[in-house]
Formats: C-alpha cells, sequence, structure tokens
C-alpha cells in the first residue's frame, strides 16, 4: 500500500493543508489595511478570528461523522469547494457584516477537511510511519501561514487587501478536483491485525462520545486546547505586533512573519515527527514527551521574545528568538496527530480528530484572537502585554496535561489493536 500513489495522496493533501493555512492567514497579514478602510478596532478584528474558528469547530461535528461513514476523498472536496468559495467572497465583502460572514463560512469548509484528512493519510501509511506521515502533512500548515502572511501582506500594499484574497481563493478549486479524483482506501488497511473495511458503522454517536474515555487521547486534547490559544492568538496578531512595535510596514511586517513562521515551522514540525518515531521504538511515550518538551522550552523562549527590547530593532532579539518558539512549539503536530491515531480504531479516527477540533477550538482558539484584542485594547492597544499575560501561563499548562498521557499510552495503543483483532470482518460497499 505504502507506493508511489501513496506519496502522491501525501503531496496533495500537502498542497490542500497549505492552501487551508493561506486562506486562514491572509487576514491577519492585511489587518491593519482592513481596519483603516473599515474602521474597526482590534476587538472587532480579533472577532474575525473568532468567528471562524468558532463556525469550524461546529461544523466539524457532522463532517467528522460524516468522514467515518462516508467516502472521505468527497469529504475533502465538498470542503475544499467550500472554503474556496467563500474566500473569493471576502473579498467583494464592503461592510464588517460581510467581512464577518465570510470568515465564518470558511470555517464551514475547512472544517470538513481535516478530520477526513487525518483518516485517510493513516489508511495509506502505518503506525510505524505515522509521526514522520503527520509531520510533513503538517508542514503544509507551515508553508501556508508564511504565504497567507507574506503573499498576503504584499499583495495588499500593493494590490489592496481584496486582492490578497482573490489570489488565494482559485487554487484551492483547482486541488478540490484532483480530490474528488483520489482513490478512497478500505479502512484498517495498513494495520497490522484485523480486517480491512470498505466502510464503518462505528461512528454511533455514543462510540463519537465513549472516545473521551481513552485517557491518551483525552490528555492530547487538553493539551492541544491549551495551545491552540497559544497558536491562534500569536500567528493572528504577529504581524500588527510587528508594524506597531517596530513601525513596519504591512508589507515587510507580512514577509517577516511569514518566513520566521515557515522556517520554524517547518523545522519543528518535520523534526518532531522524525525524532518522535525514532525514539518510539525504545518508548512508546516518544510522541507525547516530544510535545512536551516543546510546550515548556517555548514558554520560556516567548517570554524573552515579547520582552526583548524595542532599540535595537526586530531582528538582533526578537527575531531569533521567536524562531526558536515556533520551532519548539511544531514539534508536537507530527507526534500528537500519530498518537491519537494510534489509540483509536480505524472506523473511528475521523471522529478522534472532530472531537479535538470541536473541543480545541470551542474552548481554545476560538476566542484567543477577540480575548487578546480585548486586553490589548484595555491596556492601551498593548499587544505585547496581552500576549505576555497569556502564552507562557497556558504552554506549563499544556505541558502538565500531555504529561497525563505518558502512564496511558502503551496500554491504551494496546487496546485498541487488541480490539481491532479481535472484530469479525465486514465490508459494506461505498
Amino acid at each position: 500500500m505504502v507506493g508511489g500513489y501513496a506519496r502522491y495522496v501525501l503531496a496533495l493533501m500537502v498542497g490542500i493543508n497549505l492552501l487551508n493555512y493561506m486562506d486562514r492567514w491572509v487576514a491577519a497579514s492585511a489587518g491593519p489595511l482592513i481596519e483603516k478602510e473599515l474602521h474597526i478596532s482590534d476587538s472587532e478584528f480579533g472577532l474575525l478570528g473568532t468567528a471562524f474558528l468558532l463556525v469550524y469547530a461546529i461544523a466539524a461535528l457532522p463532517f467528522g461523522y460524516w468522514g467515518d461513514r462516508g467516502v472521505r476523498k468527497t469529504v475533502i472536496g465538498v470542503g475544499v469547494t467550500i472554503w474556496s468559495i467563500a474566500t473569493l467572497f471576502t473579498g467583494f465583502a464592503r461592510t464588517y457584516a460581510q467581512l464577518f460572514l465570510s470568515r465564518a463560512v470558511v470555517g464551514i469548509g475547512e472544517a470538513s477537511y481535516y478530520p477526513a484528512g487525518t483518516s485517510l493519510l493513516s489508511d495509506y501509511f502505518p503506525k510505524e510511519q505515522r509521526g514522520r506521515v503527520m509531520s510533513v502533512w503538517g508542514a503544509g500548515s507551515t508553508i501556508g501561514i508564511a504565504l497567507g502572511f507574506a503573499g498576503g501582506g504584499y499583495i495588499a500594499e500593493t494590490l489592496g487587501w481584496r486582492a490578497a484574497f482573490f489570489f488565494a481563493a482559485v487554487p484551492g478549486l483547482l486541488l478540490a478536483i484532483l480530490a474528488f479524483q483520489m482513490r478512497e482506501p478500505l479502512r484498517g488497511a495498513v494495520e497490522k491485525t484485523g480486517p480491512a473495511l470498505a466502510k464503518t458503522a462505528d461512528a454511533s454517536l455514543k462510540k463519537f462520545i465513549d472516545l473521551l474515555k481513552i485517557p491518551t487521547l483525552r490528555a492530547t486534547i487538553i493539551a492541544q486546547t491549551l495551545l491552540f490559544f497559544v497558536l491562534a492568538s500569536n500567528a493572528f496578531w504577529l504581524p500588527t505586533v510587528l508594524q506597531r512595535r517596530f513601525d513596519m510596514s504591512s508589507g515587510r511586517a507580512g514577509l517577516l512573519a511569514g518566513v520566521v513562521i515557515v522556517v520554524g515551522g517547518l523545522i519543528g514540525t518535520l523534526a518532531g515527527g522524525w525524532l518522535s518515531d525514532r525514539r518510539a521504538l525504545e518508548s512508546p511515550k516518544a510522541h507525547l514527551e516530544t510535545g512536551i518538551v516543546g510546550f515548556l522550552a517555548g514558554a520560556v523562549l516567548i517570554t524573552i521574545a515579547i520582552l526583548s527590547p524595542l532599540n535595537v530593532g526586530p531582528i538582533p532579539v526578537f527575531v531569533p528568538v521567536f524562531l526558536l518558539t515556533v520551532i519548539c512549539l511544531y514539534l508536537y503536530a507530527g507526534p500528537f496527530t500519530a498518537v491519537a491515531q494510534n489509540v483509536v480504531s480505524p472506523g473511528l479516527r475521523a471522529s478522534a480528530v472532530t472531537l479535538l477540533l470541536f473541543i480545541a477550538h470551542v474552548f481554545g482558539d476560538s476566542h484567543s484572537t477577540y480575548d487578546v484584542g480585548v486586553i490589548s485594547d484595555h491596556l492601551g492597544h498593548n499587544l505585547q502585554a496581552a500576549l505576555l499575560i497569556t502564552s507562557p501561563t497556558l504552554l506549563i499548562l499544556a505541558a502538565l496535561a500531555a504529561a497525563t498521557g505518558l502512564r496511558t499510552v502503551k496500554r491504551d495503543t494496546e487496546a485498541m489493536e487488541e480490539a481491532w483483532a479481535s472484530r469479525e470482518p465486514e465490508t459494506v460497499a461505498v
């Protein structure tokens, strides 16, 4: 199964993930221009991020359920189409209400992709490769953020902020066509034991909720809920912080933010998958340990970055320290996705991702951009202070939450494998 076509699917999924995050973050780079034209405050602009993330979390429930019961390539193709069209309409927005609505609809489209995509890739690559595969897939998100920041900032500055959304929308429609044409793998096809299913009816509402009873999965969800607040708030406000703190243009701030995030994100994401898969040969705790180390180091580094001196500019201190912060925070990406898939039955893997998306976005990052904007407004538009109050504390708590799964990960992985091996073969036409 792991051959040329599997690698093609991975490449296609990386491309879609890239557009996923580019469409999501192009608004952050164009933020100051949008605020100026539509006369909105930091908290109102932050609410746009909340609109996207909250709708994203809620929409993940039906799409995740569909992903475990239907044809996953169709779920993915539908989602890419919806978010690309919504991004296109964002460029036509003339009022704050129209802008708010279009960003919310982007959340509907993107909610369909991640649960079905994670499940599909897990049926193309075996457990021993999932940490690296999920890290390569996750690397697409860091490139997408960079393109959203750098490309979006440059286009917004030269052609206007609306043009940035037009450029982000068109490639998604092309990749949607390719997504509809992918081969649908059998569920559980690469597991060492147990039957492969063409389709499964496992994803009942009861079993969907029962996933929370898996201690290791629960630990990763809580940790990522806390982490997502930090990632979303810092990524969303970074271009604005650079513009205000160091008096940079929107294009230069977007380019610098994009370079820092893509370089740090790529290094952290790929290194995390490689290190955890390598160490997992000796210890089943490796995937969780990789993320925990990253969270704790990131808490220290982000504090140093935020408190860096202003009189020397962004390059000597802020940029290199923030780059190290991004590397540390992205170490978790592949390992946590892999361990969450390893402890869940193949027939419920999309639902497991849905649980993560719903909980982590509703309680984690859906309100983070707005919260930081409100704190900033109350502190006299001081975004640095708002980020300093929230980020280090939540990263330490994320490390503690992930640590609760260290004693259960081996047991939960073995329990899944035993349960999958003991079930009766079942084939349902797709």
